[in-house]
């Protein structure tokens, strides 16, 4: 296990790297001046100039890049254009409700995926198989946006069963964060749980037809504890490794699912930063962002190597 987790940590540096220099590229190629947009319409040339050099931003492209790289290894991600506070501060502050969005729509996706592979995968070609693959089918093609709009307008507004946009922090009021991310945790999960249950049903399929389940059956033991003591297990390992690609999509579609519940989260923070051009912190978040990725990976990769040794580099 520790070549495992060499390699992974090895190959994480580069694609940390990766994802700075392109992230710096793609805002140094935005049109506009991020002091005009600062300044405003108003703002004469000379101000604007004044501005920019106060910021760095008269500096070559290098010279810019490789002062923010610099910076970014010591764990300094710079201050904000718009608010001159620490990118990094900003960031942290926002960090928890993204993280339990992205959390809540996990143990949706898991939960939903899980249950709908199981029943389909345990009986492949059947009324339930087919019933449990039209319901996949359809869920994955639901957008959050429109499911977040339609579970507020419905459980919120009309039955008034949970708060409307009530995101309150875990450690101000542990209740009220659960029933605020009980419907933003269903809409972000939804999409994700057809992933995971199609899947879990090709896993359970193809391992329930192995012979060595041939052979259990035949000693006389029940189909349930075959499927739920043997099966189970072995079935889970590739829905594992297919796991950090939901982590992803979870943590991109929880802008979006954010904007919706009003949720104070990093997307809300990036996307007001894009349109003000504040680049320090879309940069700062994208980076951030990829380290958790990096990370969720990571230890997803160390679990599916302790269950199948296979996957262990020699």
């Amino acid at each position: 296990m520790g070549k495992l987790i060499s390699f992974r940590l090895a190959l994480a540096v580069p694609q940390l790297i990766l994802v700075a220099l392109v992230v710096f590229l793609m805002t140094y190629l935005v049109p506009g001046s991020p002091a005009a947009a600062i300044l405003g319409t108003s703002a004469n040339p000379e101000r604007v100039a004044a501005v920019e050099a106060q910021l760095g931003l008269d500096q070559p492209f290098f010279t810019r890049l490789f002062t923010w790289f610099g910076s970014a290894i010591q764990g300094d991600l710079g201050n904000s254009y718009a608010v001159g506070r620490p990118v990094t501060d900003m960031l942290l502050e926002r960090m928890p409700a993204t993280l339990s969005l992205v959390f809540g729509g996990l143990v949706v996706a898991v939960l939903i995926g899980l249950t709908l592979g199981l029943l389909g995968g345990t009986r492949p070609g059947s009324t339930t198989d087919r019933v449990t693959t039209t319901i996949t089918a359809i869920t994955v093609a639901i957008p959050e946006f429109w499911l977040g709009i339609i579970l507020l307008l419905v459980f919120s507004v009309q039955l008034g069963w949970v708060p409307v946009l009530a995101y309150t922090p875990i450690e101000v009021d542990p209740l009220r964060w659960a029933q605020g991310l009980i419907l933003p945790s269903i809409a972000l999960g939804v999409g994700s749980a057809a992933l995971i249950a199609r899947s879990m049903r090709t896993s359970m399929a193809e391992t329930l037809s192995a012979r060595w389940v041939d052979t259990l059956t035949a000693t006389g033991m029940s189909r349930r504890r075959v499927i739920f003591r043997y099966g189970l297990k072995n079935a889970l390992i590739p829905v594992l490794a297919s796991t950090g690609l939901t982590v992803s999509i979870l943590i991109g579609a929880s802008f979006v699912v954010g904007q919706v519940f009003a949720f104070p989260g990093i997307g809300d923070l990036m996307l007001r930063s894009v349109i003000g051009k504040d680049f320090p912190v879309v940069q700062g978040g994208v980076l951030m962002i990829a380290v958790i990725v990096i990370a969720v990976n990571l230890v997803l990769d160390i679990c599916y190597g302790l269950l199948n040794p296979k996957a262990r580099p020699e």
